[in-house]
């Protein structure tokens, strides 16, 4: 009979082991441990003051369970308190230590911030070990579901209409209420006799979220005016015209197809990749296209890509301490503003004025002839990326960005925010940016001894 090795799985363990050993020596889980001994996490720290109570667990280990569970794609506190007890890798990372899902939720939701700054300390580390070139970075947005549903939203028309009927409804619930006063006994029994109705108690609520989104629409439709109005007065300024508003700020109103959402207020309808409306946020990045670092990262509730290009260069060139040399983007960024914006910052721009098939690089030919004297922003854009070497440097966006998208949103599963609130879920997503660059730098065999942020 053939012999076989012994198996004994109720085998007491006699010798103490190193629960490192339970991974291979290769494995991510000692990288992150390693990394996340270095990075700086004196805002963490820095919350702990009372002395009072049970100890809390170190924040190194809850940093470091918040990394792994990020790569494999593990988002809610109860799946990530199960995973601290049956994935080998949780447990290693924390020495075997269980906090229960309340304490991990409460743990992200104190230091949310905190984990999202980490994202810049990930992009500082990257350009010591040499992986930033900013030879060419590219910029683009990616939308992500809110935890909200697009059906909790409601225009401002309809808002005014609900409103209306909600208070009617209200008034003559509370008629009835005074005709049945002299039946009190009989209506509520040994109870006081005050308690509002349930049909009354809910439509002062619904009243309530109405009239508070309500507001919200009409001072955004007031700032918005305001927000133009500068815009013109600089204009008239620079072509020195004298500058008259048309509009008092007190006149400015709501469009009545203008949304605003009960769940989560701050997020807003927009449409995907796959051409389905969401009801989510505009998560945008730049990336160095030789390496796929993200260099920059940040997060809106507007649907338009083009506002956020010169903020993502700027937060490249704060992040990293230089310009890059060539900024690469799709049509939707696209605009005179932006490319004034990145000729005067020294960055050479490749932005199609349109929409560019993949079908059409293949029958574009380069432009001929010399340059008119009348040529506009738009056909100078154009003839640059019709050339040889613009179509070769605006090819790399597609292999740079997207893919970056295509891992954040598979590989680590963020495709829908756990988080309400646009400050909260800007964190979320810097937080997954800077765990995405920590296992870029794992896969390059960079050694982290000689490339530690040193004084940071």
């Amino acid at each position: 009979m053939k012999k076989f090795k012994d198996y004994q799985p109720n085998q007491l363990m006699l010798v103490p082991i190193c629960m490192n050993e339970w991974l291979p020596a290769d494995h991510p889980v000692h990288f992150i441990s390693e990394v996340v001994e270095k990075l700086d996490l004196t805002l963490i720290y820095r919350s702990y003051r009372d002395r009072r109570g049970q100890p809390p667990f170190d924040p190194r280990m809850m940093v470091k369970v918040f990394v792994y569970a990020m790569t494999k794609g593990i988002h809610s506190s109860r799946k990530i308190e199960r995973a601290l007890y049956e994935d080998v890798g949780m447990r290693v990372l924390s020495g075997n230590q269980q906090p229960d899902h309340w304490t991990i939720s409460e743990f992200r939701r104190r230091h949310n911030h905190a984990l999202g700054e980490l994202f810049v300390q990930t992009v500082r580390l990257a350009d010591k070990a040499g992986l930033i070139k900013l030879n060419h970075v590219a910029t683009d947005g990616t939308k992500i579901k809110a935890n909200a549903s697009k059906h909790s939203a409601m225009s401002y028309g309809r808002m005014v209409k609900e409103e209306e009927r909600l208070r009617k409804e209200a008034k003559e619930i509370l008629e009835k209420m005074d005709q049945a006063d002299r039946e009190e006994d009989d209506v509520y029994g040994n109870r006081r006799g005050n308690e509002l109705p349930e049909e009354l108690a809910t439509r002062q609520k619904r009243l309530e979220a109405i009239e508070k989104a309500k507001a919200e629409l009409e001072e955004e439709a007031r700032q918005k005016l305001l927000d133009e109005q500068e815009k013109r007065r600089k204009e008239a300024e620079k072509k020195g015209k004298k500058f008259r508003p048309r509009k008092d700020k007190s006149d400015a109103k709501p469009d009545d197809k203008d949304q605003r959402n009960f769940t989560d207020p701050e997020s807003r309808i927009m449409l995907d990749s796959s051409k389905a409306f969401i009801q989510g946020y505009n998560a945008q990045a730049t990336v160095d296209a030789e390496t796929h670092i993200i260099v920059g990262a940040d997060l809106s509730n507007i649907a338009n890509d083009s506002p956020h290009l010169l903020s993502q260069i700027d937060e490249v060139e704060k992040n990293t301490g230089r310009k890059p040399k060539n900024a690469l983007s799709d049509a939707g960024y696209y605009s005179d503003d932006n490319l004034e914006g990145l000729l005067k910052r020294g960055i050479n721009p490749y932005i199609p004025p349109g929409k560019i098939k993949h079908s059409q690089w293949r029958t574009t030919t380069s432009p001929r002839g010399r340059i008119p004297k009348n040529a506009t922003p738009k056909y100078l854009m154009w003839r640059k990326l019709r050339t040889k070497e613009g179509r070769k440097r605006y090819k790399l966006r597609h292999t740079s960005v997207e893919p970056v998208f295509g891992f954040i949103k598979e590989q680590m599963q963020l495709r829908q925010f756990l988080l309400r609130g646009q400050d909260k879920v800007t964190s979320t997503w810097r937080f997954a940016c800077a765990v995405h660059n920590l296992l870029k730098i794992y896969r390059a065999g960079i050694k982290l001894e000689s490339v530690m942020i040193q004084g940071y």
